[in-house]
């Protein structure tokens, strides 16, 4: 077949087969369609608005070990917070003033630091001044403490991020030691959902161990779970952790890359097969490429953005990865970079909450 005439399958009968040979092409002549691809879905579907979610990152204060993560509980070298009802309610009357439509709390995994009656406050304190959405990423309660989540839902949360991270289960276990495994997040996923909750999860891409499959597995799990956000980016090694270590120490175990073109091919797979969610161009890609991550990104089917609201004094002492973009800037320089880059390609501020499309 002449090169110029290679097709794109329709995105609506993408196999787990052209999954994997789209991962792993690095012919322009390939990717140029399927980057239009994802851009027409993206369109069709959610529109060319580029929704901006405040990002408040409440505490990194964590009781868990993953072997990725810097604030993981066996990092020694890192300050401790957690910020007070007021410091989030001053993040929040920041994303209000620039117009974000949704807030997103974050926090190390800590049923001791983050109580439920404590969040639950929280959000109730929130609502008094706010009608954004409402997303909590906290990870998972113990002891499958679903009533938790029923009291966070009550008091006006509306959305919870829980990311997956993988579909092996192999490599779930090394990526989270000691977790009980992969069912239980993914049934964790489902409870929520049942509760009331618009779900989102995500994967890292270029993790040590890694493969093709895996990755392409991943993007066919994020289609048979109707996620209603999904988050993919690349992995970025933490000296402080083991698989940073690994990453360094044991080049052989790098499969998949952790660059910013596998990252954009996992964007545009990942709005074909799940046209309706909402996908962010994400922090962590805007690391790789800090002048063109978020732009390439909202041009290979994303249609979020993330912005940080966190006091500028807990930043940088939230480094799940090394370097995390915006970490130096003031929040309202970054939030004027930030909307002066969307109009630039075209594309509209959203307004309102940016709900699911999945919903409708």
């Amino acid at each position: 077949m002449d090169k110029n005439s290679i097709v794109i399958p329709d995105w609506e009968f993408l196999t787990h087969e052209d999954i994997l040979q789209l991962l792993r092409s690095e012919d322009k002549n390939v990717l140029e369609p399927l980057w239009q691809q994802a851009d027409e879905v993206r369109k069709r579907f959610v529109g060319e608005e580029v929704h901006l979610r405040g990002l408040i990152e409440v505490s990194n204060i964590c009781t868990e070990q993953c072997a990725y993560c810097g604030i993981r509980v066996k990092n020694p070298h890192i300050k401790r917070y957690r910020m007070t009802l007021e410091e989030i309610l001053e993040s929040v009357r920041m994303a209000q003033r620039f117009g974000y439509g949704s807030l997103v709390l974050q926090a190390g995994e800590s049923a001791a630091v983050m109580p439920t009656d404590w969040v639950t406050e929280v959000i109730k304190e929130i609502r008094k001044i706010s009608d954004q959405a409402i997303t909590l990423s906290l990870g998972e309660r113990p002891e499958n403490d679903w009533q938790a989540y029923r009291d966070w839902f009550s008091a006006g949360a509306n959305r919870y991020l829980i990311r997956f991270e993988t579909s092996n289960p192999e490599l779930f276990q090394r990526l989270h030691p000691g977790h009980p495994g992969l069912e239980r997040r993914l049934f964790a996923l489902k409870k929520l959902r049942e509760i009331g909750f618009e779900i989102g999860s995500g994967v890292m891409i270029g993790v040590p161990g890694q493969t093709w499959d895996d990755l392409a597995n991943d993007i066919e799990l994020f289609r048979t779970l109707e996620l209603d956000m999904i988050g993919v980016g690349p992995f970025l090694p933490h000296p402080e952790t083991p698989l940073g270590r690994e990453f360094h120490e044991n080049p052989e175990r790098r499969i998949v890359p952790n660059n910013e073109e596998m990252t954009l091919k996992t964007v545009a797979l990942t709005r074909l097969v799940c046209p309706k969610a909402n996908i962010p161009a994400t922090t962590a890609l805007a690391c790789i490429d800090r002048s063109m991550g978020h732009r390439n990104g909202l041009a290979r089917g994303a249609n979020v953005i993330m912005p940080n609201v966190t006091p500028e004094k807990y930043r940088q002492l939230y480094e799940i990865y090394p370097s995390k973009a915006s970490t130096a800037e003031a929040a309202e320089i970054f939030d004027k970079i930030l909307k002066e880059k969307i109009l630039s390609i075209g594309r509209k501020i959203g307004k309102g909450r940016g709900n699911s499309m999945n919903k409708k």
